[in-house]
């Protein structure tokens, strides 16, 4: 197959979190906030270097594993009134790596009745 056609035939390559449960303090009224609620985090990352050039090594790649560590971390650093000001700060954290190009966010609360859950989503690049 020519170059060309190659490049006309692009593959997504990401690297996801689905729905990673995480603990904050979150809501607009103080008493929603005094309480500790788990949500659902979602992140799709777009990784600076394809998969075939990572070469089997975990340094030339996200480490999923300490990423979402990391947003566990972050969630629960400090209390925030917004999911979408939560999901603001994780795509802050995602995009810190120096190997993420892009990432899309999306934060899950369960608060509303009727409903599976309430959510935002974000996506943000560098």
């Amino acid at each position: 197959m020519p170059d060309e056609e190659r490049r006309d035939m692009s593959e997504e390559q990401t690297i996801e979190i689905r729905r990673l449960k995480v603990k904050t303090f979150i809501g607009v009224p103080d008493e929603e906030r005094a309480g500790v609620q788990e949500l659902l985090l979602t992140v799709k990352i777009a990784p600076r270097v394809g998969f075939a050039e990572v070469g089997d090594d975990i340094a030339q790649t996200i480490d999923y594993a300490a990423l979402a560590e990391g947003l566990k971390a972050m969630a629960l650093a400090k209390p925030r009134k917004l999911i979408e000001t939560l999901a603001s700060d994780a795509a802050d954290l995602v995009l810190e790596h120096p190997l993420a190009s892009a990432v899309e966010v999306m934060v899950e609360k369960f608060i509303l009745p009727d409903t599976d859950s309430v959510a935002v989503k974000l996506s943000r690049g560098r």
